[in-house]
């Protein structure tokens, strides 16, 4: 039986406004979080020992990391090297240089030619000897659609045509590998991609529609024993009722707050021809935390944040503090005394929103169940916005023209792109 764990996406260098600087080392502490999960998951690594690590891609938030984030990384994974643990990097789309052209920032490691270094920077099969016998591992890097296909091949067709297109040329490439397998040995498809089934996490704000989805249709064949996936941050089985597995570990680390309540790790994989084993390994990872507040009701607002504070398990943890209030309020809000409370943070922002009058029901007398005619609608938003009663014959107008289909564009009415988008 083979050993293998795998990582990815561990993102080296993101969420550095989270952090502060240590004094004692100069680093962010934020940076230090991310290189301690991944000193952890190499700790894991180095103690089973596993026979082969798989990284599913994304090493840096970009492909030109600092020199210190770059050596952060080539030091824990030296540590592979001096065990002579084989490892696969493959490349994902934030290790790319300009969406795919240029190379990428893991290519570095063949050039140096570093023992038992794999890169994955295209569509291959990977025939790999361990301490446990050999695997065969097909690359899937990140693909762009410069990667399959020529601008003459893609001009005038729609994102859907492309993504289809992309689809029908990536499929007789991967069928040629699939051809090519050794029937006797186990086989991991190792790939960073959008998976259709995917639930996605912060990756849907990290430049995730540069690329397409693949079907699932794709990655539960038979020849697969394991499919290693990256790109998602959120860990999940996409196949759990079937073989084979496939599965994202998803990130090590919490990039932002959209990954506030996601559990971080990495997957321990026991091989075997058509019998894998697999278990997910959470990571003891720093919690984020959101504390909302909403003294817009209360008597003495500032009390009502101070006691929702109090509420929450503070220290150590990235807080965001969103509170809400009345205007007039403004003046009851003391912000140093909230700074003291949140002091034990390890990182701290506060927001403060401000309950608009405009907030209350317009036309209170109608139902959900009333269809409103387009022209009583706006006229009804018009009456109850006093600043823009000087445009709202012009508003209305342009409005009547628009839905009688005379003109394609609403005039310039000289204001805001805002007002304007009124009348769309």
């Amino acid at each position: 039986m083979m050993k293998v764990l795998h990582v990815s996406d561990i993102h080296l260098g993101s969420g550095l406004s989270h952090g502060r600087t240590n004094p004692e080392t100069g680093l962010n502490t934020r940076l230090e979080d991310f290189i301690q999960s991944l000193r952890t998951c190499i700790d894991r690594a180095l103690s089973e020992p596993v026979d082969l690590v798989l990284f599913g891609g994304d090493a840096f938030p970009d492909a030109t990391p600092a020199p210190y984030i770059q050596q952060a990384f080539a030091k824990e994974f030296r540590r592979l090297v001096e065990a002579q643990i084989p490892t696969l990097l493959l490349v994902g789309n934030h290790d790319q240089h300009s969406q795919g052209k240029g190379g990428a920032s893991l290519s570095i490691y063949r050039t140096l030619g570093v023992p038992g270094f794999i890169v994955g920077d295209q569509i291959e099969t990977h025939c790999i000897t361990t301490a446990h016998g050999k695997v065969q591992v097909i690359t899937l890097p990140w693909l762009t659609h410069s990667a399959l296909l020529t601008r003459p091949e893609t001009e005038g067709l729609s994102q859907e045509e492309v993504n289809q297109l992309l689809l029908n040329k990536l499929q007789p490439i991967l069928e040629a590998e699939i051809r090519r397998l050794d029937p006797n040995l186990p086989t991991v498809l190792l790939g960073h991609l959008m998976a259709d089934r995917a639930e996605l996490g912060a990756e849907r704000f990290l430049a995730v529609g540069k690329g397409f989805t693949i079907p699932m249709s794709f990655l539960t064949r038979s020849e697969f024993d394991y499919v290693a996936l990256g790109h998602v941050h959120r860990h999940q089985n996409l196949n759990p009722q079937g073989q084979p597995p496939v599965v994202y570990p998803g990130s090590i680390e919490r990039v932002d707050f959209s990954e506030e309540k996601e559990e971080k790790g990495y997957v321990l994989i026991h091989l075997e021809k058509e019998n894998p084993k697999w278990e997910f390994c959470p990571l003891p990872v720093r919690p984020f935390l959101t504390i909302e507040a909403d003294a817009s009701k209360q008597e003495d607002p500032q009390q009502a944040i101070l006691d929702a504070i109090a509420r929450k398990k503070v220290p150590n943890a990235v807080v965001r503090l969103i509170y809400k209030l009345r205007s007039e309020q403004l003046e009851a809000i003391n912000t140093r005394s909230l700074q003291k409370a949140l002091s034990f943070a390890h990182s701290y922002t506060i927001y403060p929103e401000l309950v608009s009058q405009l907030a209350r029901p317009r036309v209170p007398e109608f139902g959900e169940q009333v269809t409103l005619d387009p022209r009583e609608a706006l006229k009804t938003y018009l009456d109850n916005r006093d600043d823009l009663q000087d445009i709202s014959e012009e508003m209305l107008e342009a409005a009547e023209q628009l839905l009688t289909g005379e003109i394609e564009q609403p005039p310039d009415l000289g204001k805001s792109k805002d007002q304007l988008n009124l009348l769309q």
